[in-house]
């Protein structure tokens, strides 16, 4: 797949919705972060036949995306295109599993179909929520909770670094590929592509070198100093604590289950 500047662009707009003004955007990173891992740990501690229990996870990335009035449409997209890589993992599940676990009235379905659901539903849900948390808080703030939670900072160095690059690659791989066009090329073939590549590779090495000797004579010691964040509050305690108790209540019991046999029996 090839990533054209409409791609690119809408990569770089995680960070103009990180400055945004919500009442989730002025949460403290930290607060946000650490529920994001509880959120996560509680999502992959499911059973692989597990597919009902997981759906009230999901209010967890659209409350958010209400609250942060973030773009439900461009989170959509940016899940969507990384959803191949989770149909690949689960695409031979019911070839290989091919026992009778549940009913769907007089329809039999096999354990391989269940695991592939409860597969594809925990993708969706993880890369929201990561995505959600990238895209309300910001790189920068992210890594300086990080830090202040402890991470290595060594860690939290090469993230901001692969992070900023990233951009500054992307922008050199669309000047080669727009050159190319510009000379004829209708359509690249992956030969071309091989050789962009190849060439890319060398033009990174030769950037970083420029780039590490830049920073060298600016008196960098291998420490990237980041904002600090504010104390927490007790809202973003609330936060945490609120979350984290739902988490907890949607992976004790089956609330899918519970609210279903509470609505059967008021009808």
């Amino acid at each position: 797949m090839s990533m054209g500047p409409g791609n690119y662009i809408e990569v770089g707009r995680m960070d103009e919705l990180s400055r945004m003004d919500s009442p989730l955007h002025r949460l403290d990173a930290r607060a946000k972060g650490l529920t994001t891992l509880i959120f996560l740990i509680a999502v992959m501690s499911f059973g692989r036949y597990e597919v009902s229990a997981l759906m009230p996870l999901f209010v967890y990335p659209f409350a958010l995306t209400a609250w942060g009035n973030l773009p439900a449409g461009f989170l959509l997209r940016k899940v969507a295109l990384a959803a191949p890589f989770a149909l690949f993992v689960g695409i031979f599940n019911p070839f290989l599993d091919r026992e009778t676990l549940s009913w769907i009235g007089s329809h039999p379905v096999s354990g391989g179909w269940l695991s592939f659901a409860s597969i594809l539903l925990r993708f969706a849900l993880t890369v929201s929520a990561g995505l959600i948390l990238l895209a309300c808080t910001g790189i920068h703030r992210l890594c300086a909770g990080a830090a202040q939670l402890g991470l290595p900072r060594v860690f939290v160095v090469q993230l901001l670094f692969l992070y900023r690059y990233f951009f500054v690659i992307g922008e050199e791989g669309l000047r080669m590929v727009r050159s190319v066009e510009m000379r004829g090329s209708r359509s690249l073939g992956l030969r071309t592509y091989g050789s962009l590549i190849g060439h890319l590779l060398l033009r990174s090495i030769d950037r970083a070198q420029r780039i590490y000797r830049a920073m060298i004579s600016r008196g960098f010691d291998g420490e990237v100093r980041v904002l600090r964040a504010d104390a927490p509050g007790w809202k973003d305690a609330a936060f945490v604590a609120g979350w984290s108790a739902f988490f907890i209540a949607a992976r004790v019991c089956n609330l899918s289950e519970l609210v279903g046999n509470v609505v059967f029996n008021i009808l």
